[in-house]
């Protein structure tokens, strides 16, 4: 399915099938293909889960696409690329999150946990220190493979903008105490 969704793009892109096991082995699922419907995407994501008595039976799987069939205007409307990745997966942990979270957090709401060592060996730390993150400084520490880099970067800019504006009204609140 996702390769039908990504009009044919090579799975996993570039990564050996050794870099592939120990991906999925840590957690990595593919993000949604360009404009394919979350809800698509969430039965991928169900098909994928490492407990298999937690995947869904052929019948369920058959039930599901059969329901998106009857009701495609309203099942299939919204696709991952109609909002941001990361306000969505920020929602799940409340308007506090941007205070608390680490660059582990941040990597793993994304799925792309797997450069955890990576990065934070990098010295990337702190919220602050991804500001500057550019694609050569990904491919500086390794993270070579295009897709993963944009989906890094895209997803640097969300969080740091809502971290920035939480910085800048705690100085406005600490200037302007009500």
């Amino acid at each position: 399915m996702w390769e039908v969704m990504s009009y044919g793009e090579r799975p996993y892109w570039d990564m050996n099938n050794q870099d592939v096991i120990k991906a999925v082995d840590e957690g990595y699922r593919l993000p949604p293909p360009m404009d394919c419907p979350v809800c698509l995407h969430q039965l991928m994501l169900d098909c994928w889960q490492r407990d298999r008595t937690h995947r869904p039976s052929f019948i369920q799987i058959l039930n599901m696409l059969d329901k998106l069939i009857r009701n495609p205007t309203i099942t299939l409307r919204r696709t991952g690329g109609e909002r941001p990745v990361v306000p969505s997966l920020l929602e799940p942990f409340g308007q506090g999150f941007v205070s608390m979270w680490s660059v582990e957090d941040w990597l793993q709401a994304i799925g792309m946990d797997m450069y955890r060592d990576t990065i934070t060996a990098a010295g990337y730390t702190s919220p602050d220190s991804l500001m500057t993150l550019t694609h050569q400084d990904l491919a500086s520490i390794g993270i070579i493979t295009p897709s993963h880099q944009d989906q890094i970067l895209a997803s640097v800019q969300p969080v740091l903008l809502s971290h920035m504006q939480q910085i800048q009204e705690q100085m406005q609140d600490s200037m302007f105490p009500v």
